[in-house]
């Protein structure tokens, strides 16, 4: 016999809380929550690695619908780290009374739409069943973990472990370690560890950029002065491009002379953050080959000037455009001067396979490890929905008409797939994420009433709907340089997986327009029965 709710909704991070609280209290209706973790937190629950932090001013990384508990929540970094972000979310749990909608460490098996009843039919990996309305999937960006297919990899003998799946118990002080990538989360790990270890091998996919995080403690009067501010600051973040707290720069490089460049690229560089570097310093790094080959060179030139040994920094710098997610670090270029850390590229000197004793790179090296860390990130966007038996209209798996890559109408929903929600679906804006969650949460709760006032069965994108917006995309995707260099937010750090889009690129003010141009079109691209 199955339980039936009017929403079931599967994630309990920042997006799967809020759907919860919108559901429920604005529409008064029945709302479950599933989730295999043992606590709230989503991405901050499993990433419990030595280092982690957002690179997300702290002043924005969080929920703004509560303007009560913007003046009550109190933070003196810069930037969070896990565990501040992780208590953040479990206080938002108990202020909004959401905990006794949310059923722990129970994961989806299957979750198939029924033509015959309308409802979503579900069966969690304890064998329980349930039936919705309303399915909302809340799954992550980043949280289908990446674990690479290495020769030997069963067979290392030491503690192998991923960082999207840290265990507690993991003991790294006077040991050799060997970490696998240098991505966000492999720069913050290999800086936080390298101190405490006795040596530290790092195997190297790509040569990163990175510029300095710039954290640190902020005073109790810049406390008092964002929150007197909020509102002017939440208007100004709903309508910018990346939603991260500052203006973006308008000014083209080549507008001004190249000493004018390097000041300002040199104020950035002190200030900190790899978004603000990226987007506050000129208007136009992510479009221009010239402006960003000076925001490339500016990096290589610090490289060159931290990293002592020579043939360090030449592996270390990268080759490829300034084009990827901006990287931030707290030290990672001067973590290589240690005398305790080496660097393997392994494009030039791959990994053959991995030992009971370590790493043996292609040169015959035998690289001997006690403990041996990938952080190689996720199948980021869709994996999770291809992690799960998700079917919708005549039993389409999901996996099945993603084939060749995701697609979805606005970010939030799928042609075929009647009554589902995607928080951060694919084709999402590429942002500070919280207010683009608030912003994809808040407009399908409306539709979600739409639908309820008028007496609706169900809500579905038209494939034609589904196309154009891949196609804008698409578009939008190529008038930038990100396509042009290798990247996780395209699909490129799995093997066989289509290099596709994934995300619209126009910002979140645009997208916001997209959202509410929709709604004012009666929701036009939709069918309803």
């Amino acid at each position: 016999m199955a339980t039936h709710h009017d929403v079931i909704v599967i994630g309990a991070g920042f997006g799967g809380m809020y759907a919860l609280k919108k559901f429920r209290d604005d529409l008064g209706l029945n709302v479950r929550v599933f989730d295999k973790a043992g606590g709230v937190g989503g991405t901050w629950y499993w990433n419990r690695y030595p280092g982690a932090l957002s690179d997300t001013e702290s002043f924005v990384y969080c929920y703004s619908c509560d303007r009560d508990l913007l003046q009550e929540w109190d933070f003196d970094t810069r930037y969070l780290n896990q565990p501040q972000i992780l208590r953040y979310l479990e206080h938002v749990a108990d202020r909004w009374k959401l905990r006794p909608d949310i059923q722990l460490n129970t994961g989806i098996a299957a979750a198939h739409f029924n033509e015959a009843d309308n409802l979503w039919h579900v069966q969690t990996d304890n064998g329980e069943r349930h039936t919705a309305k309303y399915l909302v999937t809340a799954l992550g960006l980043l949280s289908a973990t990446n674990l690479p297919n290495i020769k030997g990899i069963e067979t290392f003998q030491g503690d192998l472990v991923h960082t999207g799946a840290w265990p507690d118990d993991l003991e790294l002080a006077g040991k050799r370690v060997g970490i696998v990538g240098t991505g966000s989360t492999g720069t913050q790990v290999i800086t936080a560890i390298a101190p405490e270890v006795d040596h530290l091998t790092v195997f190297q996919r790509s040569a990163q950029y990175t510029v300095p995080v710039g954290n640190g403690p902020v005073s109790k009067e810049y406390v008092a002065q964002v929150k007197k501010d909020y509102d002017a600051i939440w208007a100004q973040v709903r309508e910018s491009a990346v939603a991260f707290g500052f203006e973006e720069s308008d000014v083209p490089y080549a507008s001004v002379s190249p000493e004018t460049r390097q000041a300002i690229f040199e104020r950035a560089w002190q200030k900190g953050g790899g978004f603000r570097f990226m987007f506050e310093t000129f208007a136009d790094i992510a479009t221009d080959e010239e402006a960003n080959k000076g925001a490339q060179d500016f990096i290589k030139a610090k490289i060159a000037q931290i990293v002592k040994d020579p043939e360090t920094a030449r592996k270390l710098t990268p080759r490829d455009f300034y084009a990827k997610r901006p990287l931030c670090d707290s030290g990672y270029y001067a973590t290589f001067n240690r005398d305790n850390v080496e660097l393997v590229d392994v494009k030039e000197n791959p990994i053959a396979e991995i030992t009971a004793k370590g790493v043996r790179t292609s040169d015959g090296v035998e690289h001997e490890l006690d403990t041996l860390i990938f952080a190689t990130g996720f199948d980021a966007v869709d994996g999770n929905y291809k992690r799960f038996d998700l079917r919708g209209r005549d039993g389409l798996a999901m996996k099945d008409y993603w084939r060749d890559g995701p697609s979805s109408y606005l970010g939030v929903t799928v042609a075929n797939f009647p009554n589902l929600f995607m928080v951060l679906g694919p084709n999402g804006p590429f942002t500070n994420l919280p207010p683009s969650i608030e912003a994809q949460v808040e407009w399908f709760t409306d539709l979600v009433k739409h639908a309820e006032d008028t007496g609706l069965s169900t809500v579905e994108a038209t494939a034609d709907a589904e196309q154009q917006w891949t196609d804008t995309c698409q578009a939008i995707a190529n008038a930038t340089l990100f396509p042009k260099a290798q990247s996780w937010i395209f699909g490129a750090n799995i093997p066989g997986k289509k290099n596709t889009v994934y995300f619209y690129l126009a910002g979140l003010g645009a997208y916001r327009k997209v959202l509410s141009d929709c709604q004012d079109a009666s929701y036009k691209g939709f069918q309803f029965a």
